[in-house]
């Protein structure tokens, strides 16, 4: 798993690679964390176009980190999902929580 953490167009983008389970979010939510807290940016995109595999560690990693970014003032957006993961995001109802993009739905 690896991230990549750059500025964007006034926004914090942070690319994803790899998979998403049980073994490796805690490292992906310490690493987000870590950043959201110490830039505390206003908004942030998380970019899953190159993400292979996702289980439901995928999507309480995303309602933590929007959890956390709201309570410091800013927004989350999910980018690129490929379509069974949008499906699985869908499904969770994290639509209703972060904005979901990308051409790969």
């Amino acid at each position: 798993m690896k991230i990549d953490i750059k500025s964007e167009d006034g926004a914090a983008v942070a690319v994803l690679s790899g998979e998403i389970d049980h073994h490796n979010a805690k490292e992906i939510r310490r690493q987000l964390d870590k950043y959201i807290v110490t830039v505390q940016p206003k908004k942030l995109a998380i970019d899953f176009r190159n993400i292979s595999f996702m289980d439901s560690s995928g999507i309480g990693l995303i309602i933590g980190r929007y959890k956390l970014i709201h309570e410091c003032g800013g927004s989350l957006e999910v980018r690129n999902p490929q379509s069974y993961i949008r499906r699985v995001m869908k499904l969770s109802g994290i639509e209703k929580l972060v904005r979901i993009t990308g051409d790969k739905c």
